[in-house]
């Protein structure tokens, strides 16, 4: 499974990375899933997460590359979606902000006995995605304000007055939808990776 995993991902990644839109939003874009992809491969011997996120990390990670290629205002398929004036594919981005990030702390909440009990472990899982959400925020708006017109691509507003709220929000709809439908199946694979 490694393997595949990591061929899909660099492939992607090269993929991404060939004359992208704009370089400066290829690289802002795809930093998270390169540091991401490096993380897992130092922890994957000493603390291998589930099949399930694994897959999901993946996922999220093309979804940022895809972005970075295109730059999220601009990706194919994704203009005027369900009536809208606008490009929405930074809405899944967002999207993904919390479902994978809501599996990824459970299960190490989980697995490192940090939480007992499963309302304070939703409660805390939820606050964390939306605290990175809101710090995702911040971060576009830093480097909006340091590079100058260059981050118009990165930050993909693309003239909507409430884009930041919105993308809280589809990162707190990711959030639930994860915890509410993959729990159960999330339980079983984190036993089995428990039990070794």
């Amino acid at each position: 499974m490694k393997y595949i995993w990591t061929v899909i991902f660099l492939a992607v990644l090269v993929w991404s990375g060939i004359n992208p839109k704009d370089q400066f939003t290829w690289f802002l874009e795809v930093s998270p899933a390169i540091f991401g992809g490096i993380l897992m491969a130092f922890t994957y011997n000493s603390f291998r997460l589930t099949p399930i996120l694994y897959g999901f990390i993946l996922l999220h990670c093309i979804v940022l590359m895809i972005g970075g290629h295109y730059t999220y205002a601009e990706v194919p398929f994704f203009d005027g979606l369900f009536g809208s004036e606008r490009n929405n594919y930074d809405k899944v981005g967002h999207f993904f902000q919390g479902f994978v990030p809501a599996l990824l702390t459970r299960e190490l909440l989980i697995r490192k006995n940090v939480v007992n009990g499963n309302a304070w472990r939703i409660f805390i899982v939820i606050s964390i995605c939306l605290g990175f959400s809101a710090f995702y925020e911040l971060l576009e708006w830093w480097v909006a304000l340091a590079s100058g017109e260059d981050a118009e691509a990165f930050l993909g507003t693309q003239g909507y007055v409430w884009d930041t709220q919105s993308d809280m929000w589809l990162c707190l709809l990711g959030a639930i939808i994860a915890l509410v439908t993959l729990s159960w199946v999330h339980d079983k694979q984190i036993e089995k990776v428990a039990n070794g």
